[in-house]
């Protein structure tokens, strides 16, 4: 599964976004409760359902860490910069084109 499939869906289960990130599922769940900014749905069987901006911020969170070597708590703060941002935007664009920016930056990761 790759980019082109995660356009094509709306949600994702954990191991789709165990094999679109290459996160460990525990490490995603993990994430999950340490960052608060990746909120799945959850089904009435208990499973969870990641958006695709959960599965974005996912791949940021892993690019912050294992790329940039930032520690958990520098990723926390580049990341509340971006929703600092995207919360005070003066306009939906600008949201928009930000938005466009990371989402490319990502598929370059993932060419990588």
């Amino acid at each position: 599964m790759g980019l082109e499939e995660l356009e094509q869906q709306d949600y994702f289960s954990i191991g789709d976004v165990k094999r679109i990130t290459g996160v460990p599922e525990y490490s995603v769940r993990y994430w999950e409760s340490e960052f608060g900014l990746i909120r799945p749905v959850r089904l009435p069987s208990g499973h969870r359902r990641y958006s695709k901006a959960d599965v974005y911020t996912i791949l940021k969170i892993k690019d912050l860490i294992y790329k940039h070597k930032l520690t958990l708590e520098g990723a926390k703060k580049q990341l509340g910069k971006y929703q600092f941002t995207l919360g005070t935007s003066s306009s939906p664009r600008t949201d928009v084109k930000l938005l466009t920016e990371i989402k490319e930056a990502l598929a370059n990761l993932l060419k990588e």
